[in-house]
């Protein structure tokens, strides 16, 4: 019963889809491959947030500053200290979760919107300082050498794909089996009732704080692919906008699952490059007499009106969709 993968049907769909995945770069072109290192990057720190709020409650709306401390810790070691890949891999994760602790002690004392409100100022007190440290190189920006292991340099969008997937699939995994741990009953039960479960022996503080250490540490190596992948860093990258957007994504796919994340991430980035790709060029292909850039002004329009009803229709997120499509395909034999 604890097994992620319970049955034949499921292994035989788990490995045809690695096989299908694995392929990608054999039938997708470099803009395609592209997208899908956005959503691999994208699902990293996502998870890290699911976790932090999902599960534990703790609303967060700088997450994206946190992904930025991920980046510029990386971009500093493998660039200006000329360290190997996986060092700044590793301490962009350590130096993010250290700096979601920072943020989170206020958590002990505050919850909900205040607790929201001290994350918006995490968000820009970070960028502040990256703007204004000469070490991260202000307002100019950073250069990022390519990721590279031993002697494997990881230049093309395949080489890239294949990285980040597999950091992803690995993130998936910790995360899963991270929820189905005694650290995430504790988080639920802080979540739920955080009095009652300190009665029950919960240790606030601990898990709390826990719990704003992982979510930032997936932030942070999210950040650091996120380097190495574009290979320019300027924080304009890592705006509210961003952070906002994360927490849409988790609430969308379904907060407090595993497949939540999987399903948020998907839909919004597609539905990012749907409008951007195909809708944009048609409503200025369609309406000459509209004055020059208001088609790309309505995309944000767009794409918000498509969230809104979204969350009027779906309001428990795909993932609780998916449980109900699998019940109904269960009993779909038994119904007449």
């Amino acid at each position: 019963d604890m097994a992620t993968i319970r049955t034949d049907t499921h292994w035989a769909w788990f490995i045809g889809f690695l096989v299908l995945l694995c392929a990608a770069p054999l039938y997708l072109g470099n803009y395609w491959l592209g997208v899908l290192n956005l959503i691999g990057i994208t699902l990293i720190a996502a998870l890290g947030l699911n976790l932090l709020t999902g599960y534990c409650g703790q609303l967060s709306i700088g997450h994206a500053g946190f992904i930025a401390v991920g980046a510029y810790t990386t971009a500093v070691l493998t660039n200006r200290l000329e360290l190997p890949f996986l060092v700044g891999l590793i301490s962009a994760g350590f130096v993010s979760g250290i700096i979601g602790v920072i943020f989170g002690l206020p958590s002990i004392r505050v919850k909900g919107f205040y607790l929201a409100i001290t994350t918006i100022a995490a968000q820009f007190i970070i960028i502040w300082v990256i703007n204004h440290w000469s070490v991260t190189g202000g307002f100019t920006g950073m250069v990022v050498p390519y990721a590279s292991i031993g002697g494997l340099v990881f230049r093309t969008e395949t080489s890239q794909f294949y990285l980040i997937m597999s950091v992803a699939a690995l993130a998936t995994f910790v995360a899963r089996n991270l929820a189905r741990s005694k650290v995430a009953r504790a988080f639920i039960a802080i979540r739920d009732n955080d009095l009652a479960a300190e009665v029950m022996g919960v240790n606030l503080f601990h898990y709390k704080l826990l719990a704003f250490f992982v979510g930032c540490f997936f932030a942070g190596i999210a950040g650091a692919l996120q380097a190495h992948w574009i290979g320019s860093l300027n924080a304009e990258q890592f705006s509210l906008t961003e952070s906002i957007l994360y927490v849409g994504m988790i609430i969308i796919g379904g907060l407090g699952t595993t497949l939540g994340p999987i399903f948020g991430v998907v839909s919004i980035r597609l539905l990012q490059q749907v409008l951007t790709v195909e809708v944009v060029p048609f409503l200025e292909s369609t309406f000459t007499f509209l004055p020059a850039g208001f088609a790309s002004g309505v995309t944000p329009m767009l794409f918000g009106l498509a969230i809104v009803l979204f969350l009027i229709l779906e309001p428990r997120g795909l993932a609780h969709r998916w449980t109900l499509l699998k019940a109904a395909y269960r009993l779909w034999p038994f119904s007449y």
